[in-house]
């Protein structure tokens, strides 16, 4: 144990040298003057557990002293900040964030495959110019114009995030620091809180985190795309088109699946797209709705309907009146 210690040591050593610290606007705080203290292999990463070089800051007045908690390397994967785990585009957590854009991590967690799994991510990051995150969000295909990460995504910071904690003695009516105290003296509004219990390793890896949870029931609110109950539906209906053409929603909905046919009608300024199954049409829909934006011109997603099938009339022989009753 002490010889693989020692090996985690260098590695991180040796790979983990930023000047900076990977951090969000919030956690950064407000103050563009601040002093950032460096300590070169001086903590452990709370989720690989490798020494890698930290960082410890003031974020402003009013706030507590806040650190780099992961590791470079673990925040590329999830694209994180080292401090509070966040996603760094949108502000979210990773659970949220992966589960609306259906990002499938399988990142071992412990045992031989977690450290070959971070030495062959390392090397592939090493290939690249330091600013592409890597892991399996890396590998789709994410243009910031999500709607739904949109509209639950801060758009500015909230530096009340960095105020000090509650002081504990102070809740138990023994503080005698007063003024002098650095802990907030303010009394919790729900002890019970579910959000007051947080784990850093469910907050990297998408489980179990209550605030995800908090944002997941919002998200579940907006309005969606429900499939029509005719299991041979497997045709979108694709509104607003102007200068879309049918190359053009190829190129964009072939990622859900198999396509058997694209239509495009220029005259009515719609498409129809239909898929070889069922699942690849509900998968396309779910992804595009209220979230599709082709050639700078946002379209609209619903479900095709089907198209009623003419039945060919048959001609009828007229027979002669029947004869009148005889009295």
């Amino acid at each position: 144990m002490a010889y693989r210690a020692a090996g985690n040591y260098n590695i991180r050593s040796q790979s983990d040298t930023g000047e900076f610290p990977i951090i969000c606007e919030t956690c950064l705080g407000p103050n563009p003057y601040g002093r950032m203290m460096k300590s070169k292999n001086s903590s452990e990463c709370k989720v690989c557990t490798r020494v890698f070089t930290s960082f410890r800051w003031l974020p402003g007045r009013g706030a507590r002293y806040k650190s780099t908690e992961i590791c470079q390397l673990c925040a590329k994967l999830k694209n994180v900040c080292q401090t509070c785990l966040l996603d760094l585009q949108y502000g979210l957590p990773v659970q949220v964030r992966d589960q609306i854009l259906q990002v499938n991590d399988n990142m071992p967690k412990e045992g031989a495959n977690k450290e070959f799994y971070l030495q062959q991510q390392e090397r592939n990051l090493s290939l690249t110019d330091g600013t592409t995150p890597g892991g399996a969000y890396g590998q789709i295909i994410d243009d910031g114009k999500n709607t739904i990460l949109t509209k639950l995504a801060r758009t500015q910071p909230y530096y009340d995030r960095n105020k000090s904690h509650i002081c504990s003695f102070f809740v138990k009516g023994e503080c005698k620091r007063g003024d002098e105290c650095p802990y907030r003296h303010e009394m919790p509004k729900d002890p019970d809180n579910p959000l007051s219990q947080q784990n850093i390793k469910d907050r990297y890896y998408g489980q179990n985190d209550p605030v995800a949870s908090k944002l997941l029931n919002k998200a579940n609110a907006l309005p969606k795309l429900i499939p029509p109950e005719d299991i041979t539906i497997t045709t979108l209906y694709i509104g607003g088109l102007s200068d879309v053409d049918e190359d053009d929603l190829r190129d964009n909905f072939y990622q859900y699946g198999e396509i058997t046919n694209v239509t495009v009608l220029p005259e009515k300024g719609c498409g129809f797209v239909t898929f070889g199954t069922r699942s690849a049409a509900e998968k396309a829909a779910a992804a595009t709705f209220n979230n599709l934006t082709i050639n700078d011109k946002r379209l609209s997603v619903k479900w095709g309907k089907p198209q009623t099938q003419k039945t060919n009339s048959t001609n009828t022989i007229n027979l002669a009146p029947d004869l009148p009753p005889i009295f």
